[in-house]
């Protein structure tokens, strides 16, 4: 783990000269979310990880987070790894984060991945997440974290995987009561800012999302896809919020076919 100026963890692996891969986590996770993710990549990319600020060991937000914050975290990111250009990928809130990026400086994405990241939300869904935001201010990052669960994998996977909830458990309620509060707004509120954008984003788009993903469902993921030229978009079958941890291969194998479609990709 290194520490850039600003007080962001990161990891950056895979060999020095190839093409730079950025994964994005969600709220309340951290950069180790992407365990199951990066080993399929390393070896023909450089895949750049970090802790948004809030998050694992980074520093808390210098400011009121929002969307900007976390675009310009990630900007000066790229600067202390002396990256210029990089695919940009994002989890949920992520994806949200590199949707913004994309929108200020177009010309450093060359690409981006955004799995399970939501769109314009219907008034019921937009008040049920500001409840869950209120609820986290109240009493924390605990009492929202069981029902997170039940979202994000299905009733099987946590049957028979009690050690990957306990981890992803603990993830959430590391997280500062006085703090994620303060992000978990950001996903409820933000979402406008980056929904039909002008200009558009016009790099290649991959989009991903699971056919049981209920905050961040399929129609979501086609809306998304259809406001960037030329994006494809993958629905996957029995799966929800978090298939990247229940079903890694599902995942990673639409990333690697489209990394490899890029040009100039090996």
């Amino acid at each position: 783990m290194a520490l850039a100026p600003d007080g962001t963890h990161f990891e950056l692996v895979g060999p020095a000269d190839a093409p730079v891969v950025v994964l994005i986590h969600g709220l309340g996770l951290n950069l180790e979310c992407w365990q199951w993710t990066t080993p399929a990549l390393t070896d023909c990319y450089r895949v750049l990880t970090y802790n948004l600020y809030g998050h694992g060991g980074s520093s808390a937000p210098p400011e009121t987070p929002s969307l900007s914050l976390f675009s310009n975290q990630l900007a000066s990111l790229l600067d202390h790894c002396d990256i210029d250009r990089a695919v940009i990928g994002g989890f949920s809130l992520g994806g949200m984060i590199a949707r913004r990026f994309a929108q200020d400086t177009p010309d450093r994405a060359q690409a981006l991945i955004i799995l399970h990241s939501p769109h314009k939300r219907s008034d019921a869904a937009q008040t049920a997440i500001h409840k869950r935001v209120e609820q986290a201010r109240e009493m924390g990052p605990s009492s929202t974290v069981e029902a997170a669960l039940e979202r994000w994998f299905t009733d099987a996977f946590r049957a028979a995987n009690p050690e990957v909830m306990e981890l992803v458990r603990g993830w959430v309620t590391a997280n500062k009561k006085s703090i994620y509060h303060t992000i978990y707004r950001v996903l409820a509120s933000g979402i406008d800012e980056i929904v039909a954008p002008d200009p558009a984003i016009s790099c290649p788009a991959l989009v991903i999302t699971g056919d049981e993903d209920y905050g961040n469902g399929p129609e979501m993921t086609q809306a998304i896809a259809a406001e960037i030229q030329g994006a494809s978009a993958v629905v996957l079958k029995d799966l929800r919020h978090m298939a990247l941890a229940e079903d890694p291969d599902a995942v990673n194998t639409p990333i690697r076919a489209f990394l490899e479609s890029l040009s100039g990709a090996p």
